[in-house]
């Protein structure tokens, strides 16, 4: 019997592929514990330099387009206002997705863009797309306010107040109070109040002290709204 019969370990080395010779070395070999180290290092390197971020952003330019008719109702408002800016602001380019809301008096669209747009040039853009076809606003109907919004703008709490025994304009008032608590709150950016019967001045003309006065009603509505803007 030979010695390459007799010792079984040189049979099982010579049936290695070229794997198993690869490991073999790496197992005989003194460097493979620097290189294990090395490895680690390196590893433990690209956590602590690599950036990152806890909430990494997402840009998806969202503009917000706010319309005005007074005294006209929300169907006429989405028929004459909402529906035709839809059709106009489509033909905008990178625009994915139109959402209208047609409220009496008044009409928000919300412009949704694809993802990767920049923000620059989707407001640029719909504000000349608007902007060229200002001749096409029905008679009395503002012109178009453009507002942009981020993903940071998204509400991640929501409170909602109701009893028995209050009416939505005591509700409205406690979520009053309640909202000037919350902004005194550190990092809290932005606070809303939603729904409620808000609190309202009717104002009564007299047409002899206005004839007197050298004034007409609607100057008079114009101060009015100049005030209630400031307020």
């Amino acid at each position: 019997m030979t010695d390459k019969e007799f010792n079984p370990g040189i049979q099982s080395s010579q049936r290695l592929r070229l794997a198993g010779r690869i490991a073999h070395a790496f197992i005989d070999s003194k460097l493979s514990p620097l290189v294990i180290v090395a490895a680690l290092l390196l590893g433990a390197f690209s956590i602590l330099k690599t950036p990152r971020e806890e909430e990494p952003q997402i840009v998806v330019p969202m503009l917000d387009v706010f319309v005005q008719m007074p005294g006209a109702s929300s169907e006429e408002v989405a028929q004459r206002v909402s529906l035709p800016m839809e059709k106009l602001l489509r033909e905008v380019s990178g625009v994915e997705y139109i959402y209208s809301i047609s409220h009496p008096g008044v009409s928000m669209l919300i412009v949704r863009f694809y993802v990767g747009t920049k923000e620059e040039d989707a407001i640029v853009e719909v504000y000349n797309k608007l902007h060229s076809n200002f001749d096409r606003i029905p008679p009395g109907v503002s012109q178009p306010i453009i507002k942009n919004r981020s993903i940071d703008d998204v509400p991640i709490m929501a409170l909602t107040l109701w009893g028995t025994g209050y009416d939505s304009y005591r509700l409205r008032q406690i979520a009053g109070e309640l909202d000037n608590s919350l902004k005194q709150i550190d990092d809290v950016s932005e606070t809303k109040i939603i729904g409620g019967q808000p609190r309202e001045l009717r104002v009564v003309l007299d047409a002899q002290r206005l004839t007197a006065y050298g004034l007409t009603p609607g100057a008079v509505v114009s101060q009015l709204q100049i005030a209630n803007t400031r307020g």
